[in-house]
């Protein structure tokens, strides 16, 4: 049965929303790379397995950053990847730095950029240094509103500084790529500590969610955060949204934070997978899922039929953050 979002939607409108192009031509461009080795297969077989990739969210893996972010269910996606890569570091309560982080998240994505990462710690340190400790917890859902929500970032930054220096916000705002970068770093030396006026940051940012093309908060909920204050600085709201329990279950990326740490699908999984390669159980030590981290840089993947255990071995490597943690225990 058609949902109905789908009887509402002309065909072309419904498409163009779930970007199916997109998946279309990446689908169409793995196949002519590894036409060779699809040959085996059969080409149904090939957008069978594809697809099914895309529906699981698998298909983000090891992939480069421009495909990553390309469509709103690609970095839902990545998030949840890397929260069931990773929630061991927050299982054993380990503090990592701003790089450490980054280092996790090339894991997956070998080319993710060092800005992202920069900014998403920022929204936990604020006005710490740059290599302070984080929690997983903290970085985590900091990380998730900059990287889902990085374009509409972008601009409310632009606006939060128009309102600092007392111009019009109610324009359009388009940032550059250069501008977009080096926006929020801007807004953090902000003259007047005190922030802006939350009710007329609202109006500002309740337009700019009507005409904005890429993912915002609901409009609502970004009216709940900011009715509970008058006035607020841009990284004050940036927190607000990070720690807003609406805000993480409307875009349904990762579990509440009392239950981050528990994944009993994921587990039994890993257990699956290490009982079919031998020699690896007694490798493991805090977690199996220290086991299945894939190498720091991985090829991309040329076809989504392949299971990840058997393209992928393991590298000591990828545990070198918590080799650091151990060493500054001893």
């Amino acid at each position: 049965m058609l949902s109905p979002e789908r009887l509402a939607l002309p065909d072309y409108e419904y498409l163009a929303q779930r970007h199916v192009l997109t998946y279309m031509e990446d689908a169409v461009c793995q196949l002519l790379e590894n036409r060779e080795d699809i040959s085996q297969y059969g080409i149904a077989r090939f957008f069978t397995e594809y697809f099914n990739s895309v529906c699981q969210g698998t298909h983000i893996l090891f992939r480069e950053f421009s495909f990553i972010q390309a469509t709103p269910h690609n970095r839902a996606s990545f998030l949840r990847a890397f929260w069931r890569c990773f929630r061991t570091v927050g299982k054993n309560g380990d503090l990592l730095t701003m790089k450490e982080y980054h280092c996790l998240l090339q894991l997956l994505c070998p080319d993710f950029p060092l800005e992202l990462t920069q900014k998403a710690a920022r929204i936990v340190l604020m006005d710490d240094a740059m290599d302070c400790l984080m929690s997983f917890s903290d970085f985590l859902f900091a990380f998730q509103i900059q990287f889902y929500y990085s374009e509409f970032l972008d601009s409310v930054a632009a606006i939060y500084q128009d309102l600092l220096s007392g111009k019009n916000p109610n324009t359009v705002i388009v940032p550059t790529s250069s501008s977009g970068q080096h926006r929020q770093r801007q807004v953090l030396g902000e003259a007047s500590m005190e922030g802006v006026e939350a009710s007329l940051f609202y109006q500002c940012l309740e337009n700019l969610c009507d005409r904005h093309k890429y993912s915002c908060p609901p409009p609502a909920l970004v009216k709940e955060v900011l009715s509970n204050v008058q006035r607020l600085t841009f990284y004050g709201f940036l927190v607000a949204l990070s720690k807003h329990h609406g805000i993480n279950q409307a875009l349904g990326a990762l579990p509440d934070k009392g239950d981050l740490m528990h994944d009993p699908a994921m587990d039994e999984e890993l257990e699956r997978l290490l009982v079919q390669v031998p020699g690896l159980v007694n490798s493991v030590t805090a977690s199996p899922e220290a086991s299945c981290l894939p190498s720091r840089t991985p090829p991309r993947v040329g076809s989504p039929w392949r299971p990840l255990h058997h393209s992928r071995k393991v590298d000591a490597e990828s545990d070198g953050s918590t080799e650091e943690t151990d060493e500054s225990e001893t």
